[in-house]
């Protein structure tokens, strides 16, 4: 879950100022936290609670209340606000960009794909937000499980049917912000594919433009399974985020085996 928090931290500061190019310093006095570090937590500890909707529920809630300016959508801040815990059928990338705990808590691939089903329908019922949570699930556990970029990109594009031919040179000139899993999912893992290590994913996934936090959490928390995190890129983001965020993500990482750099 660190790789996608560290993602978020890093285009924070670029979702509104895109930049099209992959130079640009990886952390700057402003960098900051948003929904997307927030509600990755909230899963993290739904499943640590035991991972029913009821469990995700309360916890997206929770943070969600307790960080309650962290830039979410419209229609999840009303549902956050509401005392309603029907979902809203969105097909958002928030259900994307929450879900890399799923992958970590279980070892089987449907268990993974079954978890991020639930922790995305909550909220996310859309057939397309379901969609991108399984899928980029499954691509951080084939990542965690040692397979390689081509078998990974088969997987994705024969489960879901996603567009991975396209290089990110090809991506890139026309891309624009873009809340949807279907125009954000498919451009994080890509820029995953042609990654070279940890922070050459996040680079490339910031280099698009658009939605730049969201896109460089979900390929942030692929290449976390792949390569690791560098020591000082994790401490540097640990800083930058409150002791309550903090002490979830110290909690969760007892649980689950981290890749070691």
């Amino acid at each position: 879950m660190m790789g996608a928090i560290i993602g978020d931290l890093v285009g924070s500061v670029y979702e509104w100022n895109n930049r099209k190019s992959k130079d640009f310093p990886l952390f700057r006095k402003d960098n900051f936290f948003t929904d997307d570090s927030v509600m990755t937590v909230a899963v993290a500890e739904a499943l640590m609670e035991g991972g029913t909707p009821q469990h995700y529920i309360q916890a997206l809630k929770k943070w969600g209340r307790r960080y309650p300016e962290a830039g979410y959508g419209s229609s999840f801040y009303a549902w956050l606000f509401s005392e309603e815990h029907e979902h809203y059928h969105s097909w958002g990338n928030g259900s994307a960009m929450r879900v890399s705990p799923c992958a970590w808590a279980f070892d089987s691939l449907e268990e993974v794909e079954d978890a991020a089903k639930v922790s995305a329908a909550v909220t996310h019922s859309h057939p397309e937000g379901i969609k991108g949570a399984e899928a980029t699930a499954v691509a951080i556990f084939l990542a965690r499980k040692g397979h390689g970029k081509a078998e990974i990109k088969k997987q994705i594009e024969d489960r879901y049917g996603y567009d991975l031919h396209r290089t990110l040179e090809e991506i890139r000139p026309d891309y624009a912000f873009d809340e949807s899993c279907q125009k954000t999912v498919p451009e994080a893992i890509t820029a995953f594919l042609e990654s070279t290590d940890f922070e050459d994913a996040l680079r490339n996934a910031i280099s698009l433009g658009g939605d730049s936090d969201t896109l460089a959490a979900i390929t942030g928390s692929i290449a976390e399974a792949a390569y690791g995190i560098p020591e000082e890129i994790r401490r540097k983001a640990l800083t930058l985020l409150p002791e309550p965020l903090r002490e979830v993500i110290l909690r969760w990482e007892k649980q689950v085996k981290l890749p070691q750099t």
